[in-house]
């Protein structure tokens, strides 16, 4: 069995992944960096998710280096394509023009762009980047149950076993997948209000089966003269006539143009989506919303067509959960969950009412050119709620919530953390529920502070949440998911762990020693981590 020893052991390439491996090797790591899939990004490529971000994404409220990845995106863009004059004299470059962010782009180039950023890492001999790998093992460190001494991984290329030890793990994996291997305390799920005490948790026992849906998104275009119809899915007839049945009820089947968006002013709220866009800026349009490319930026001489991403509510599947269950009912639901989306393209290619009375858009086809697969699916599954460490500090709806903190007599902005690690802003944007008959709920929150203690496990001493899996509830993870929380978590992990074996202490001395923690704050100003915000001038999402 092949072995190694490093610095620094990153366990998932996803979009916290990278962030930690860069921001290590930046202080001179060594740094051992697995991922499952072939490409590294996780949300931002593998799984295919144009960034989910706040409206001053463009100038303050993320890491400096989150902002070079935009950049780079942007400078990819002009150098590799064939732009128009109009669309690469554009400093603020949308190549997809999409409503969801102010950069909305093709997986494809997002993993180049990731790439290049690991590159000076790999060449310099500090960065070992080994794809397909999945951890399936843990060993602690001898005569103590809170410290990881290596972690075991399977090549699923060649079958062959790994292990790497390290000094400080970081497990920035999309399920939170160190967890259980290293016994390390942790929640999944939904949380009672007796257990948090947040306005719109479980009024009951907790549900650590119910979380929210994933996605099996895909990029298609449309060829308006062509008949690119698929073949009918093997589970079309199923989610044809599939209805949810959820709480606030499902306005409809899953497969039809209406959606419920449920809001804490309105649990009952219906929109009535179409596909293409009607007027400019058609917020209803779900071609227009997620489009990661414009055809109007290319000379039309060029043949480009447009290409959207299809990350809707009726290929959300959540019909059973794929997290601490047995390997084959995960099999099940994640196949179940590639059917609803081939079958969703169907119904658009077959049946999807159009505004002229007809039926079906048979031109619509997928890209598989720009999400890196032969079928035009994402790699993997768009994961939104992971495991979550039992951390030192959990942030709560109670922290960030603007009708919790109302409730409470709260200040009117999100809370203030003396250990504070970088920011976020975004709604708490909780999707329906599996698991029970919950459905999606969208609350204001304030712009919030990421606190060193949501990362810090109660007990573990050299393990670090880097993603997904910080200290927050089934409520909060709403808004501590997306990609510019997710980067800065991870990229906060890899400094604070480098800082740490540096100076030879564990962070949990860091959070609890003023000169230490001031030494470390000096160290993200450095960095370009914000830490804070000018809260009194920025408004609630």
């Amino acid at each position: 069995m092949k072995s190694c020893k490093t610095d620094i052991l990153v366990v998932g390439g996803g979009t916290g992944g990278v962030a930690a491996a860069l921001a290590a090797l930046s202080l001179g790591c060594r740094v051992v960096l697995t991922e499952e899939t072939d490409w590294v990004g996780g949300q931002l490529t593998a799984q295919g998710v144009p960034p989910d971000e706040h409206p001053w994404i463009e100038r303050f409220g993320s890491t400096a280096r989150y902002r070079d990845f935009r950049n780079g995106v942007r400078e990819f863009y002009m150098r590799h394509t064939r732009l128009s004059v109009g669309a690469r004299s554009d400093r603020n470059l949308n190549p997809g023009q999409g409503l969801v962010s102010g950069l909305c782009f093709e997986p494809r180039v997002g993993a180049a762009v990731l790439d290049q950023m690991l590159a000076s890492g790999r060449s310099e001999g500090r960065l070992d980047l080994r794809l397909k790998r999945r951890p399936v093992a843990v060993e602690l460190a001898a005569g103590t149950a809170d410290r990881i001494r290596a972690v075991e991984f399977l090549n699923q290329e060649t079958g062959d076993h790994e292990w790497v030890e390290a000094a400080y793990v970081l497990d920035a994996t999309e399920l939170g997948d160190l967890l259980p291997l290293a016994g390390c305390e942790y929640v999944t799920g939904r949380e009672s209000r007796e257990q948090t005490g947040e306005l719109h948790a479980v009024d009951g026992p907790p549900e650590p089966q119910s979380m929210q849906g994933i996605t099996w998104c895909f990029a298609m275009s449309h060829d308006p003269g062509a008949d690119r119809t698929i073949s009918e899915p093997e589970q079309y007839a199923f989610w044809k006539s599939y209805q949810p049945d959820l709480d606030p009820p499902w306005p409809g089947p899953i497969l039809s143009w209406d959606q419920a968006h449920p809001t804490a002013e309105d649990p009952c709220n219906k929109l009535h989506m179409h596909l293409f866009e009607e007027a400019p800026g058609d917020l209803l349009s779900r071609w227009l919303y997620r489009r990661i490319l414009w055809s109007g930026h290319f000379p039309e001489e060029h043949g480009v067509r447009d290409i959207t991403l299809v990350n809707w509510t009726q290929n959300d599947y959540f019909l059973g959960s794929i997290i601490d269950r047995p390997e084959e009912e995960v099999a099940r639901h994640l196949h179940g969950a590639r059917q609803l989306s081939l079958s969703l393209l169907y119904w658009l290619q077959t049946e999807a009412p159009r505004p002229d009375g007809g039926a079906g858009y048979p031109g619509l086809y997928l890209r598989p050119d720009a999400m890196g697969t032969s079928d035009g699916l994402a790699k993997a599954a768009y994961i939104r709620e992971s495991r979550r460490i039992q951390a030192v500090t959990t942030i709560t709806e109670n922290h960030v919530g603007v009708e919790a903190r109302k409730a409470l007599g709260l200040p009117a902005h999100a809370e203030i953390f003396a250990d504070s690690i970088g920011v976020g802003a975004y709604s708490i944007d909780l999707h329906a529920r599996c698991g029970g008959r919950s459905n999606g709920l969208n609350l204001h929150a304030y712009p919030f502070q990421i606190p060193l203690g949501a990362l810090l496990p109660v007990r573990m001493q050299n393990l670090l949440a880097a993603g997904k899996n910080l200290g927050a509830t089934h409520i909060s993870n709403g808004c501590t998911r997306l990609h510019p929380v997710e980067w800065n978590v991870g990229e906060s992990a890899g400094l604070l762990a480098a800082f740490c074996l540096r100076g030879g202490h564990f962070p949990a001395l860091v959070r609890t020693t003023p000169a230490l923690l001031a030494e470390f704050h000096g160290l993200l100003y450095r960095q370009g981590v914000e830490i804070e915000m000018d809260w009194a001038t920025i408004r609630p999402l």
